[in-house]
């Protein structure tokens, strides 16, 4: 094995992370953050806009704590792709968003959809024409730690339960709101929902397809619904004090009983609801008489399984309607990719104010990643296995931990990339389209 020869240079500049020059043309001409971030008033100190700009950088490399700065304090690169004037210390930047939290937020919030705007970001619909809007809470596992808000979740340990909206088959994040640990998904759902409907009918004019799970299966949630212009939706059903064996007695009526297997029977039934009319809920009954294995049970098993939803049966009919749910878990995936790629499990505060302008954050950098992620799926891309979206850690490893070495020349700054760097000519297509004057 040959033996390498380790040396420092004293003058040039190389850095793992030549994708950050893509993250700085997208915030700083792609969101109106550097005028907008003047309105939160500071009479001295580091401007605003730098402390945004060290941030985003950071949550995009996947760093989410604040000691993550004190390397970038001195990091040339970072501040030049980012167009940082005043690097901060982690410290002041711990002290000034828990000073200036909740005038921040919104502004992020404005500049997340803004981006997706400027740079006309495809909304895919589906077969159908509709454009699926999820909403979901997840967890994230916060325990044995005091900080604000924390408490007992739904999974069993302590820890937060923010509520994430995603747009379209590309799963633009539209929002991504803080909440403690124990509050239940539909506490103030429809302040939520108020929200993000706006920002969805900003990106598309297509009829919007809003899929929730049972949690939000309530009456004023329909009634709201159901005032809403091109909005549909779909809810898992809740059967709370449902007696299983009425429906199956339903389905025995009905005579619509299929064999999935020895020992298991299913069927689907579909009414519409008394009092909400145009609304109509599917239920599905399953009667299990053994185990996949064969072995009987003592007395059958019967479950129900049931949807709501506004789309008339022209436009989706019962299967359609179920497999259009199944369709809801992909948001799942979307979740796991705040948690861990954007290293958001644990949160970096112990405020709750500050901690929901961090989500605020990694809901734009979620973007900007996503974006950029579009350019991975064609043929020039580094190859990796066919797919329709890229998750944010494939984005960070090929286009944000590109290598490249920083050239001052001639009064002009060049970046310089390895001859066999693979993703190069995304890079290249992605910069061309960002620092273009149109």
């Amino acid at each position: 094995m040959r033996t390498f020869t380790l040396q420092q240079s004293k003058t040039e500049v190389y850095t793992p992370h030549g994708g950050l020059a893509l993250v700085g043309h997208c915030l700083n001409r792609h969101t109106s953050l550097p005028q907008t971030a003047r309105t939160v008033v500071k009479r001295h100190g580091i401007p605003n806009i730098d402390l945004i700009r060290t941030y985003l950088g950071l949550i995009t490399l996947g760093k989410s704590d604040f000691e993550a700065v004190e390397s970038a304090r001195t990091d040339p690169f970072f501040k030049s792709a980012m167009g940082i004037k005043q690097s901060p210390s982690s410290a002041r930047l711990r002290q000034r968003f828990d000073e200036d939290a909740q005038a921040l937020t919104p502004l992020l919030e404005d500049a997340s959809c803004e981006f997706l705007k400027s740079v006309e970001a495809p909304v895919s619909p589906l077969k159908m024409g509709h454009v699926a809007l999820d909403m979901d809470v997840f967890p994230m596992d916060n325990s044995q730690t005091s900080k604000e808000g924390v408490s007992y979740t739904y999974k069993g340990h302590d820890g937060y339960a923010p509520i994430a909206a995603y747009l379209g088959q590309e799963g633009w994040c539209l929002g991504c709101e803080l909440r403690p640990g124990s509050q239940h998904a539909n506490n103030g759902f429809l302040e939520t929902l108020k929200r993000v409907l706006p920002r969805a009918r900003s990106l598309t004019g297509s009829p919007i397809l809003l899929r929730l799970d049972s949690a939000h299966d309530a009456r004023d949630n329909r009634d709201f619904l159901s005032q809403q212009e091109q909005v549909d939706f779909l809810i898992k059903w809740n059967p709370r004090k449902q007696d299983p064996l009425v429906w199956a007695d339903k389905a025995q009526e009905q005579q619509v009983w299929t064999l999935g297997r020895y020992g298991k029977m299913e069927a689907v039934l579909s009414e519409e609801l008394p009092d909400e009319p145009g609304i109509r809920r599917i239920v599905k009954v399953t009667v299990r008489t053994s185990d996949a294995q064969g072995q009987l049970y003592l007395e059958p098993d019967v479950r129900l399984e049931g949807w709501v939803t506004s789309l008339p049966v022209s436009v989706a009919s019962n299967q359609q309607v179920i497999d259009l749910y199944c369709d809801h878990a992909t948001s799942e995936q979307f979740h796991s990719e705040f948690k861990t790629d954007l290293d958001l499990e644990r949160l970096p505060s112990g405020k709750f104010a500050t901690n929901n302008l961090v989500m605020t954050f990694a809901t734009l950098g979620y973007n900007v990643l996503r974006w950029m992620g579009l350019r991975l799926t064609g043929p020039d891309a580094p190859v990796r296995h066919p797919a329709k979206r890229r998750r944010l850690r494939t984005v960070m490893q090929e286009l944000m931990y590109m290598a490249c070495r920083l050239i001052h020349s001639s009064r002009q700054r060049f970046l310089r990339f390895g001859r066999h760097c693979p993703g190069f000519a995304v890079y290249r297509d992605l910069y061309r389209g960002l620092a273009s004057p149109g």
